[in-house]
């Protein structure tokens, strides 16, 4: 079932985040993942704006979904055509937003389904067993695959994380993304609620 989104507000800050009055869920990735696709596809309507080029997301993107929750769209990783300075600053204000947000409850952490894990994705898998987050991992982009493809990737990334919820979809043909929303909101939102 498809709730609706809202555009909240965009925030670097803390002192400018909205009020911390629902549960949270980050949606982070590398810049070419296909996070702001995926949020599309979630919410069936262009709620973030796709850039041709990666990267184009540099503030942490707030939306309401429903009553019930928010999603927090963060700026990409692995950014390599930016200045190191500006790479600094992004690192730093998205590891304030995941230490110091209390009500955020989750991670859904999107990755372009033909990568292989490398260390940024798993510091952020460190991360959230640190802080107590919930960590769900969207392989995105299946609609590359054939089927036994499909099914290939996901036992290897299962062996990987035995204690992370995989799901493959594709923003682009919108397969597996009611799944995975589904799962946000029953076992990270409302498993979580304040």
């Amino acid at each position: 079932m498809r709730r609706s989104a809202q555009f909240l507000k965009s925030a670097v800050l803390p002192e400018d985040y909205p009020a911390p009055d629902r549960p949270e869920v980050a949606l982070v990735g590398r810049s070419n993942a296909g996070k702001s696709s995926l949020l599309n596809a979630i919410v069936g309507a262009k709620a973030a704006k796709v850039s041709q080029a990666a990267g184009k997301t540099r503030l942490l993107n707030f939306f309401d979904f429903g009553q019930h929750y928010r999603f927090v769209d963060m700026p990409g990783y692995g950014f390599a055509s930016r200045h190191g300075s500006e790479v600094l600053e992004w690192e730093k204000m998205i590891t304030r937003y995941l230490k110091e947000r209390g009500n955020l409850v989750g991670i859904v952490l999107v990755m372009d389904a033909r990568r292989e894990w490398q260390d940024e994705e798993q510091w952020i898998r460190e991360s959230c067993q640190k802080l107590d987050l919930q960590l769900i991992v969207a392989l995105n982009k299946v609609d590359k695959f054939r089927q036994n493809e499909i099914a290939k990737t996901k036992a290897k990334f299962k062996k990987l994380l035995p204690e992370v919820s995989i799901h493959m979809v594709s923003a682009e043909k919108e397969t597996g993304v009611e799944d995975l929303e589904e799962e946000i909101f029953e076992r990270v939102a409302r498993g979580k609620e304040p």
